[in-house]
């Protein structure tokens, strides 16, 4: 969060986050030309100074001032409507300062307003100017806010309509309205000014594109202050009196703060903090809250910000959302019918859906072995396809598609037989093989769904038919969420299923959608099973491997300090991984990310048993001592110390003293941390 300065900042607000789709406002019938009419505001209203007034309160004294008003000359809120002449209709009501803008529950009062609270002027012909000298504002009370809000809701949605409102319509309403009670900021309104013009029945119809004023800050309210939020920065220490609070406005009154130190204050005027936890752990949907800077002395707040948190996909990768889908039950494929044919009964015969013993006609003129060979290996003793010689190959069109259908029926009817007899599943598959290519609807193959359900014996049948059809490349077929085969035995933990894809031939170098690989996909579940058998039989692959970032810039040795595993850290160095190697986004080192966590047992194993670079630099320019001593640490701080000696010019240029040149008899605060204090200082020994 960036608070206001004099230098660096560019004055303009930065507002981030946006409602969904379900909440954006109906769009008004509005005529738009290269050069037709538009509305104009010539006066702003005052941003701050004007109190808004609950009904209890009685009539405000003085309409809402202009942005330019003075003691002894008055100016009040002024549109004006360019490019046209004629009579025209201006309306004025409150909407919110997100973006985009939304009905506010707050109301308009004043001579020319209306029982919804709304304003309206009549302007024209010759002056198209409006001026608004009698506004005020009516402050809702939380316990009417509910049923003003569908009100206005309602008044939106039926404009320019003749039929009632649906039932679906008013449910509609109704969410929309909890959702923005629970958003809506009461302290800050914006005037909405919509022009109509006159249509061809003589009614004033037709919308011009509305404009949307400064912000209305309400005087009484603490977020009048001064103090003010400029700019949000979504990738990336300010005085120690002032707070990041989090809030709700609603009954429950949810607060938290977010967490930083005064080294995360950067040159007055830029906030590095953590975010505080929502208050429920799990969320389903997105929820948004606000933000504000807060002065612990005096209880000044700057203006609010909208914040949204996201519920945590927890199965990103879908294996259970599919492992929890009904499993199909074995008189589907007859009475019940079939995923190849229609339901119900009928006659048998191939591909029928339905019913009824299946019958296969007798013909002595194809012979059995010309069909199907089965032989000591039936998987490799199918060619695919049937032969046809003589003068049925010179038939009709029609006579070759049934005899190719008999011989298809009979192939499948003798590998059934063999089957009874040899109880080898292959036998049933080999006839098959083509099919093993098929995917469903989300885009899994047969092999895919084995793997997913842990089904080994099938597993290893799938992969002996897969790999006789080199040509279809079956065991390297991607799904909808782009994971091959592969990568789902890593997600799911299998490392036999690992070893027997690797051994028949599957590509390891193959990225998922994230860009993760073999090896990222295993450090992420922190499995140490699964990341040996990947070591031991990716081959020339490994070195490749190693030294691949995902698209988060992250390489494994980064995952691996993440996922806090010192067994696979160590499996990693031993086959060849850099432990100085840095991500691509900030230039950290394993090392770097183990003093951001502040684990003490990794940054330890890091340093004295790897021998991690102590002295590295971010891009940034900082080396891990920075971040130790940023996060106050005096134990990562004394073990980065002792590693090695730290020269004095890797100082950070972010942080306090540059270069100790200090009183050997004052007492110092420390460049880092800002919670000690050094006794003679004699450089970074002393620290």
């Amino acid at each position: 969060i960036f608070p206001p300065a004099t230098q660096c900042l560019d004055e303009i607000d930065y507002d981030d986050f946006n409602f969904g789709s379900h909440m954006m406002e109906q769009k008004e019938p509005l005529m738009e030309t290269v050069e037709g009419p538009y509305v104009v505001i010539i006066e702003q209203p005052k941003q701050r100074g004007f109190r808004f007034r609950y009904g209890c309160e009685g009539p405000s004294h003085g309409g809402l001032p202009g942005a330019s008003s003075e003691k002894g000359r008055k100016t009040y809120p002024t549109v004006k409507i360019c490019n046209y002449t004629g009579m025209a209709r201006i309306e004025v009501d409150l909407v919110t300062h997100s973006d985009p803008p939304r009905v506010h529950a707050h109301s308009l009062v004043g001579k020319q307003c209306n029982e919804a609270g709304n304003c309206v002027a009549i302007v024209g012909p010759k002056d198209m100017t409006a001026q608004f000298s009698n506004l005020g504002v009516l402050h809702v009370t939380k316990k009417n806010m509910m049923e003003i809000m569908k009100e206005k809701l309602k008044q939106q949605k039926m404009r320019n309509r003749s039929h009632m409102l649906t039932e679906a319509e008013l449910r509609e309403i109704e969410l929309e309205a909890k959702e923005l009670k629970k958003v809506m900021d009461l302290s800050i309104v914006r005037l909405r000014f919509t022009a109509y013009l006159r249509d061809s029945s003589g009614n004033f119809t037709l919308a011009l594109q509305p404009v949307i004023s400064d912000p209305i800050h309400d005087s009484k309210s603490p977020g009048a202050s001064n103090l003010k939020i400029s700019r949000m920065d979504k990738t990336a220490g300010s005085k120690d009196d002032i707070e990041v609070r989090f809030y709700e406005d609603d009954e429950n009154g949810w607060q938290a703060f977010g967490d930083f130190s005064p080294t995360d204050v950067h040159k007055q005027y830029a906030i590095v903090f953590r975010t505080p936890p929502y208050h429920k752990p799990k969320i389903d949907r997105p929820v948004t809250v606000f933000l504000q800077l807060k002065r612990k002395r005096g209880g000044d707040v700057s203006d609010s910000k909208q914040f949204t948190y996201y519920p945590v996909v927890e199965d990103k990768e879908e294996v259970e959302r599919k492992r929890k889908k009904v499993l199909p039950q074995f008189p589907q494929h007859f009475g019940g019918g079939s995923h190849m044919g229609g339901a119900g009964g009928g006659a048998g015969g191939f591909g029928s859906g339905g019913g009824g013993n299946l019958s296969f006609p007798y013909s002595p003129g194809l012979a059995y072995n010309s069909i199907y060979s089965p032989g000591p290996h039936p998987v490799g003793g199918y060619q695919g396809g049937v032969q046809m010689k003589g003068p049925e190959a010179e038939g009709s069109g029609t006579q070759l598609c049934q005899l190719w259908m008999l011989a298809l029926a009979r192939r499948n009817a003798h590998a059934l037989l063999d089957y009874s007899v040899t109880a080898d599943p292959r036998v049933l598959l080999a006839v098959q093989r083509h099919l093993a290519a098929s995917q469903d609807e989300n885009g899994d193959t047969p092999l895919h769904l084995a793997i997913i359900h842990e089904q080994i014996a099938v597993i290893k049948q799938l992969i002996e038919v897969v790999v006789s059809i080199p040509s279809l490349d079956i065991i390297n077929i991607s799904n909808n969420l782009q994971q091959t085969p592969l990568h789902l035995a890593v997600v799911t933990r299998q490392p036999q299923v690992v070893q027997l894809l690797l051994q028949a031939h599957a590509d390891p170098t193959l990225l998922d959608r994230y860009g993760n690989s073999l090896l990222h996909l295993a450090l992420q579940t922190g499995d140490e099973e699964v990341l040996r058998t990947l070591l031991a039989h990716l081959g020339s692959a490994a070195p490749y491997l190693l030294r691949l970032p995902n698209f988060h810039g992250l390489l494994p040795v980064h995952l691996a300090v993440k996922a806090k595993s010192l067994a696979c850290l160590d499996l990693l160095v031993r086959k060849g991984a850099d432990v100085n190697a840095v991500e691509r986004q900030g230039g950290r080192t394993p090392l770097h990310l183990a003093v951001e966590m502040e684990n003490l047992n990794m940054a330890t194993h890091l340093v004295k048993k790897l021998g991690a670079d102590v002295n590295r630099r971010t891009f940034a320019g900082n080396t891990p001592l920075h971040l130790a001593a940023g996060l106050g640490s005096p134990t990562l701080t004394k073990l980065l110390l002792k590693a090695g000696k730290v020269l004095p010019s890797l100082l950070s240029p972010h942080h306090g003293v540059p270069r100790h040149r200090a009183d050997p008899k004052a007492d110092l605060p420390c460049w880092g941390s800002c919670r000690w204090t050094v006794r003679r200082c004699r450089g970074w020994s002393s620290c």
